[in-house]
């Protein structure tokens, strides 16, 4: 069960040597595409999320869920997860550029203002791996945008990131319940969560006053009018002072697990040393796709446990060359076969 809290609490050699071009052909050198640097991880099989047991939603994470559209996990992964990850993100060259790969990750920040963020994270390294279906919020996920108890029962990824922010970073006010996509719709009928996707932000460190920390109005998950003072996105207008959003802080190692369909974004971050760091997972149905196209590399689809895979590639394709009949919807077990 989770615990919730208050929302207060240059080379260009080197450069070379260390990330993929923007076609994703490997650089020349040890560190190229960052797969050298990375060796030990990337190949390193995690069975750490074993250690922590699987969490399961309480009655008051669904009341807090429904009425706020979050809810915080304390102390989500393991010190040792936490520290490899870490690791991984100490490794990502800061001077790669907008656009350019690293292996089969692309940075691509969402406008100039929320620092540098590589997309297709899981991509990263085997601990990017073990979040995929980690004990502490896979449960929550299924419970909330999993469709359960439906013939289409199960999750899927389509966004997966990791984010850097320094100094004077922020990201400004998005979604809400008001003419929101039924991509991160909130649903609530007959007793069930119909979310049409949810995000688990992972903080790779202590996230508090000054450091950017995410930003949320409670509730506007079910707005049915829009905020007079959202301003605008593409200006880049700060969230700090928007009234009735408050800043989410977290420990090393929380998990914020938001609806989409939450009001959201990040404060200005004031903080002059180190940076922010966060890992963001995006669960949805599996009937959703990846939101920019991006694919899982076969070797990924490969190394992954099968239950991982069933996340990641919950509808495999069915063409002439695969020799199978699709007789089951994704996530349930195969019909029996009628007697005769």
């Amino acid at each position: 069960m989770s615990k919730t809290k208050g929302a207060t609490t240059t080379a260009k050699a080197a450069k070379k040597a260390a990330i993929g071009t923007a076609n994703g052909k490997a650089a020349n050198g040890k560190a190229a595409n960052g797969k050298a640097a990375n060796e030990k991880v990337l190949n390193k099989k995690v069975a750490m999320s074993q250690a922590i047991e699987a969490r399961q939603p309480s009655s008051m994470d669904d009341f807090l869920f429904d009425l706020r559209g979050y809810i915080i996990i304390e102390n989500a992964i393991e010190p040792q997860l936490l520290d490899e990850l870490n690791a991984i993100f100490d490794q990502i060259p800061r001077t790669l550029e907008f656009g350019e790969w690293l292996g089969n990750s692309q940075r691509r920040d969402y406008n100039k203002m929320t620092g540098m963020e590589l997309h297709n994270a899981i991509e990263l390294g085997a601990p990017f791996e073990a979040l995929v279906d980690h004990p502490s919020w896979i449960n929550y996920a299924r419970h909330y945008c999993g469709e359960e108890k439906s013939y289409v029962e199960g999750l899927f990824i389509d966004e997966s990131l990791a984010s850097f922010r320094k100094s004077g970073g922020l990201h400004p006010v998005h979604s809400g319940g008001y003419r929101g996509a039924l991509r991160g719709k909130y649903h609530y009928e007959h007793g069930l969560f119909r979310a049409g996707q949810c995000n688990v932000l992972l903080a790779l460190c202590d996230i508090g006053p000054g450091d950017g920390a995410t930003m949320v109005i409670p509730g506007s998950h079910k707005s049915n009018l829009p905020h007079p003072g959202t301003g605008d996105y593409f200006k880049g207008d700060k969230m700090d002072t928007l009234e009735g959003a408050i800043e989410v802080h977290l420990n090393k190692g929380d998990a914020l697990l938001f609806v989409d369909g939450l009001m959201h974004g990040g404060s200005n971050r004031t903080t002059r040393e180190g940076e922010r760091r966060v890992v963001i997972y995006r669960y949805g149905p599996v009937w959703g796709a990846s939101r920019f196209g991006y694919q899982y590399s076969t070797e990924l689809l490969n190394r992954v446990t099968p239950e991982q895979r069933k996340i990641l590639e919950p509808v495999p394709p069915c063409t002439p060359q695969n020799s199978f009949i699709p007789t089951e919807a994704p996530g349930n077990k195969t019909p029996e076969a009628p007697e005769k």
